[in-house]
């Protein structure tokens, strides 16, 4: 199997102790296990360049913070620009995914088409979640500390969308059996997330990024992905 080749060889420049690298994510991405498909590759992605990697599943906003002040070794699964505020993370230039944007709302009501179809809804997201921090421009925002809360607080009627990504809503809609709840389309919009290490691991940098580029060139980073990917 791809993950099997041995991996390239890496200058010993820093103590092997495993790296912890926040996570706020959750299944299919991550998982408390660590069997996520965002696990899996970092996982792979780490065992490639000679080094092992574990999790910690942190809020958004927590997990940003512990990750620029050296708390934990890195964040997992970030929109691209954040170094310009957290000026101890290094971006790696090779994205994990793209994730989808998507509004879910109950019911049919509601048509959200763009960012500027919130305006005048009250409207639900992750704390921490820096994009829709950015986007969101309604005078009514309901802040939840996860995806299972957010969607909670949907179908009990507490805010008129929600803003999450595609896979996890997906995922939660179906563990939570909620009904009436849908995403709509098209999405709002479509990000490359990437990952970010505390700068004192700035030798890791490029090397991972080439092991994520080998991933995808012979097929690893397909097979993990479709393991896990909703029809």
């Amino acid at each position: 199997m791809p993950w099997l080749t041995a991996p390239p060889a890496v200058a010993q420049t820093e103590t092997q102790q495993p790296l912890t690298i926040a996570t706020k994510d959750y299944p299919p991405l991550s998982t408390p296990e660590g069997t996520g498909m965002l696990d899996r590759l970092l996982r792979e992605a780490f065992r490639r360049i000679g080094r092992e990697v574990r999790f910690q599943m942190l809020p958004s906003q927590r997990a940003l913070s512990d990750a620029d002040a050296g708390v934990v070794d890195g964040d997992n699964n970030r929109v691209a620009g954040l170094e310009a505020k957290y000026q101890n993370l290094v971006r790696l230039d090779v994205e994990n995914m793209v994730w989808e944007f998507a509004a879910f709302t109950k019911g049919d009501g509601i048509a959200v088409r763009s960012w500027g179809d919130l305006s005048g809804h009250t409207v639900g997201y992750i704390i921490g979640w820096k994009i829709l921090e950015e986007k969101v421009r309604t005078s009514k925002v309901v802040r939840a500390v996860s995806g299972r809360q957010l969607l909670a607080l949907l179908d009990a009627g507490r805010m008129d969308v929600a803003i999450y990504e595609s896979h996890g809503g997906r995922e939660l809609i179906k563990e939570l059996g909620l009904k009436g709840i849908r995403m709509q389309q098209p999405f709002l919009a479509r990000e490359k997330m990437y990952l970010y290490l505390n700068r004192k691991h700035a030798a890791l940098v490029h090397p991972l990024e080439e092991a994520l580029r080998s991933m995808r060139r012979d097929g690893t980073y397909d097979l993990i992905f479709s393991d896990s990917r909703p029809n």
